[in-house]
């Protein structure tokens, strides 16, 4: 498995790189990381992270779609910008996540040999809300992402998945390079709309 998790972990990277510089070829690695990883959760006992990759697969595709830029003509829909979430969406966000994460903990621990079932439910439900938070700019997701990075890294761990393990632990430190930067952008484009 090491080759298939090694290859997935290059995408990873080349996927997060490119999310911070707003470059949409982020998508295709993120989609090529996903299909891997795929793979590599199920044979370590992570469900739900292994299902996550379809969703990522997904959004890499919605991801790809969205951040296309303008024509020169002008029929084509403007780059988006970085938004925020008021603080109340993500007060929802969190309780929907929480309910979700211990729906389906409770039924992965009744019905399966998961190795982590709340954590890995927990890990994917947040997943999801970020990745689309990613797709649709929202500044905060890098916030999430730092959280939902420390978790996988101890899960990783925990499943003898040193390569991956490595990989979160360099995305908490690519999460804070990419809030900082994502800030910046998000700054300046207020500053100009004033």
């Amino acid at each position: 498995m090491e080759p298939i998790e090694t290859t997935a972990v290059l995408l990873a990277v080349a996927y997060l790189l490119l999310a911070i510089r707003e470059n949409r070829w982020c998508w295709p690695a993120g989609i090529g990381s996903a299909l891997l990883y795929l793979y590599v959760f199920y044979g370590a006992g992570l469900y739900m992270q292994s299902a996550l990759q379809l969703f990522y697969v997904a959004m890499g595709a919605y991801g790809w779609w969205a951040w296309r830029p303008a024509t020169a003509e002008g029929s084509g829909q403007p780059m988006l910008a970085i938004t925020r979430w008021p603080l109340h969406r993500h007060g929802l966000a969190l309780v929907v996540i929480a309910a979700l994460s211990l729906a389906s903990g409770w039924w992965l621990a009744r019905s399966t040999d998961a190795a982590a079932p709340y954590l890995d439910s927990a890990v994917t439900w947040s997943a999801v809300l970020t990745t689309w938070m990613v797709a649709r700019k929202v500044l905060e997701n890098w916030l999430y992402w730092f959280v939902i990075d420390a978790v996988s890294l101890a899960l990783a761990l925990n499943q003898g998945l040193h390569l991956t393990a490595g990989l979160f632990a360099l995305y908490l430190v690519l999460v804070v390079i990419g809030g900082w930067t994502w800030l910046g952008r998000w700054r300046r484009t207020a500053a100009e709309q004033r």
